[in-house]
């Protein structure tokens, strides 16, 4: 275990105006506080913090850094608490122990609704804080290392987090080295017969190739020295997940793997990496289609390099990475290469085009110019939103994590970094949300195209929008980006309490009015106590979804009601008064017979709901074993939190609603006649078991402009055939156009509508 001076040593070597004072309390004070507990390993406690603590020297990172590293884990384990810590070490490193703490003493549905509401608590703290997420990942990498001494279950729970979770964001925040030996600790205990397979593999490979990698070290060394460019070249071994990774995503086993063997050429300024590139083209062919200059069009982490592939000695695939030692640097230590929070020293890559910050009182930066990583970190959070379930953020998060990546541009030409296989629906949510949310159409290099497709790289997208309608619910499918995901998802829910609040309104004020009663919203403020709601939209909105009955919602604006609904029962009077929340109650007290008095009374239903349909603004949807089209006398039952289904008041399914009065709504057909849409319903047709009857109904259905959604067809007779056919019509009248002409076809013996 590292030693109190050794610790310090470590941190002053890099940073020599260190507050040893302050680290030494920070040592004592962990070491006193985990003093009793011991890891699986039988380890003392404090060793791991300590570890932790060496990790972030590793990463040379500030003092307040190794002092949170120390502490990071004597809230959550030991009696420790934040105000303690802010008093001896102060509120900024008590800032950042707290956001590395994890939730705890928090009932949570599931594991992964933990991991979600985790996830969502440390990247909030990792926004305000990009020290946080470097303190963490040093956290994980450590007891990756030590995990061997916890039980197979944990073991395999742990290694999978750390796959879905850290590995990619150390890797989104540019930390490459970080990356890769978090996958590799992963990849041993998840496929633990894969990575001895692969290993094994690998190294063989190593001591074949041998000495044509001295070769091509030295053939691209001499060659870059005759254009007097300093060079330095060394391969690079590939990683057993990587190699792993790729088999899996191409499909292949290892020896069909063609360019194993990879180098890193290492030069002094950018212009060099261009003229490399130039050298090594002429020196050796390259391969078609296998060049990305991440130079000119960094990635999102802010890794920097040019990728090419040539056909080397032995006529074998070699990949080369060119890049500068500030790239290099970035491209290992990704956002820790940068410094930012060194006591105000800030190392700026010499050949970035970003300027170094000025430094206020204290030392402090007053204005540092984010990394494209964490820039993209605070936008992923921002995307978040409080209302989000956990799972939501987990899944968010992890589309947000893992992908490659394709440049598009907007007309203006600002550059859009998206994932493979993204659509233009995730393009224009990368634009802007509000863009997503109105996004109908969009042109693709000047053309029209689709929504749903697929961008390559160079792509001009322009979005074309609509205000005013909520993005389909089913491009929540298509996308692949997070933001682009969460976008809809949001919309719909919001697009859905609209509906439901309109629904709960319509509600209302019907049943208000067969009260003799006018309804206003203002009269709800007053009794949200007693309807358990806190705002006047949530009450409406839940009258709506079918958790709040309206007459509870009446009998609470007007306490007195009841007694007069009894008192008019008595003398006979207020008839209307009977119908509450649909025709119901008194009016349809005898079994059985609820709709026949229903199909009585819809006729002076002049205050009923009116509906368009499954596209209208309320939340409402056709049964489709019934069917319902305009001109049928319909009714509505209203299923908590699903909305109003539609039955026609003909359809047997409403015999099992006969006891459930407050479930009834009144409905009435408001079909927009510049907008028609078709209807569902159902036909049974017999007809002769010959060829060419089933040709012959179908033949007049289309004629007819309906459409077949559906068919089932069964023998009830030898001699017969029974089909059922969905059909989509325009109304009644047009449902029994089809129907008169199906019966007159000499093949079919009988036509009639199915309601169930």
């Amino acid at each position: 275990m590292m030693r109190q001076n050794e610790l310090v040593d470590r941190v002053c070597a890099y940073h020599p105006n260190t507050d040893e004072e302050l680290l030494n309390r920070a040592y004592v004070y962990a070491m006193h506080k985990h003093r009793h507990q011991t890891r699986s390993s039988g380890d003392p406690y404090f060793s791991h913090p300590l570890e932790v603590a060496a990790i972030v020297t590793d990463l040379k990172l500030d003092q307040d850094s190794v002092v949170a590293a120390l502490l990071h884990d004597t809230i959550e384990d030991t009696d420790a608490t934040r105000g303690e810590i802010d008093g001896m070490f102060g509120p900024k490193i008590g800032r950042l122990v707290d956001g590395l703490t994890k939730l705890k003493r928090i009932d949570l549905v599931s594991k992964k609704t933990r991991q979600g509401e985790n996830l969502r608590r440390l990247l909030l703290a990792i926004a305000d804080d990009v020290r946080v997420l470097l303190v963490k990942l040093a956290d994980r990498l450590h007891n990756m290392r030590t995990l061997n001494h916890v039980p197979v279950e944990k073991r395999q729970r742990i290694s999978q987090e750390t796959m879905d979770i850290y590995a990619p964001l150390a890797g989104r925040m540019g930390m490459q080295g970080m990356r890769e030996e978090l996958e590799e600790l992963a990849f041993q205990h998840l496929h633990p017969d894969a990575y001895s397979l692969v290993h094994k593999k690998l190294a063989e490979l190593q001591e074949r190739t041998k000495d044509i990698i001295l070769e091509i070290e030295g053939n691209v060394v001499n060659n870059l020295a005759k254009a007097k460019i300093s060079a330095v070249v060394k391969s690079r071994n590939k990683r057993p997940y990587s190699v792993f990774r790729k088999m899996e995503r191409n499909g292949v086993n290892f020896e069909q793997l063609s360019d194993v063997i990879g180098f890193r050429v290492i030069v002094d300024h950018v212009s060099h990496c261009y003229q490399a590139l130039g050298v090594i083209h002429t020196r050796w062919p390259a391969v078609p289609e296998r060049f990305k200059d991440y130079i000119s069009t960094p990635k999102q982490n802010d890794y920097r390099s040019i990728h090419t592939t040539i056909v080397g000695p032995s006529r074998q695939r070699v990949e080369l990475q060119i890049r500068t030692h500030e790239m290099d640097q970035i491209a290992e230590q990704g956002i820790a290469a940068h410094t930012l929070y060194k006591d105000g020293i800030y190392t700026a890559p010499a050949d970035s085009s970003q300027n170094p910050p000025t430094l206020g009182q204290g030392g402090e930066p007053e204005a540092v110019t984010e990394s494209r990583s964490y820039a993209w970190l605070r936008r992923t959070v921002e995307s978040l939103s409080d209302k989000d379930h956990p799972d939501d953020v987990f899944e968010h998060t992890r589309l947000e994590l893992f992908h490659d990546q394709v440049f598009c541009f907007t007309p203006k030409g600002r550059l859009i970094a998206l994932p493979q296989e993204a659509t233009a629906i995730d393009f224009a949510y990368a634009v802007h949300t509000d863009v997503g949310n109105s996004c109908v159409g969009c042109r693709i290099n000047g053309r029209a195209a689709p929504v749903v497709t697929k961008l390559k790289n160079g792509d001009e997208v322009h979005i074309i929008r609509a205000e005013g309608r909520p993005p389909p619910p089913a491009w929540e499918q298509v996308v692949k980006t997070g933001k682009a995901r969460a976008g809809i998802r949001r919309a719909t829910r919001e697009a859905r309490a609209k509906q439901y609040y309109g629904l709960g309104e319509k509600i209302l004020g019907t049943t208000f009015k067969r009260a003799g009663r006018s309804f206003e919203t203002d009269q709800l403020t007053a009794v949200l106590g007693k309807l358990a709601h806190t705002s006047v939209e949530d009450t409406i909105a839940a009258v709506g979804r079918g958790e709040l009955p309206a007459e509870n919602v009446l009998t609470a604006v007007f306490p007195n009601y009841q007694k007069e609904r009894v008192q008019a029962a008595k003398t006979g009077s207020g008839e209307g008064w009977f119908n509450l929340s649909g025709v119901a109650n008194i009016m349809f007290r005898i079994p059985g017979r609820r709709r026949e008095k229903y199909a009585d009374a819809a006729k002076e239903l002049a205050d009923a709901i009116p509906i368009r349909g499954a596209e209208g603004d309320l939340p409402v949807r056709l049964d489709q074993n019934s069917g319902a089209v305009p001109g049928d006398r319909i009714v509505g039952i209203l299923t908590p939190g699903e909305g109003v289904t539609v039955y026609p008041i003909q359809s047997e399914t409403l015999q099992k609603f006969e006891d459930s009065a407050d479930e009834w709504i009144d409905l009435r057909w408001d079909i927009d006649m510049e907008n028609r849409e078709r209807f569902p319903a159902k036909i049974q047709v017999i007809a002769v078991n010959a060829p060419g009857s089933l040709a012959e109904v179908s033949e007049i259905i289309a004629n007819a402009e309906s459409n077949i959604a559906n068919l089932f067809i069964s023998q009830p007779d030898p001699g017969l055939s029974e089909m059922v056919f969905g059909i989509e019509v325009w109304d009644l009248n047009h449902l029994n156009r089809v129907i008169r002409e199906i019966r007159g076809l000499s093949v079919v013996t009988n036509v009639e509508r199915v309601n169930s």
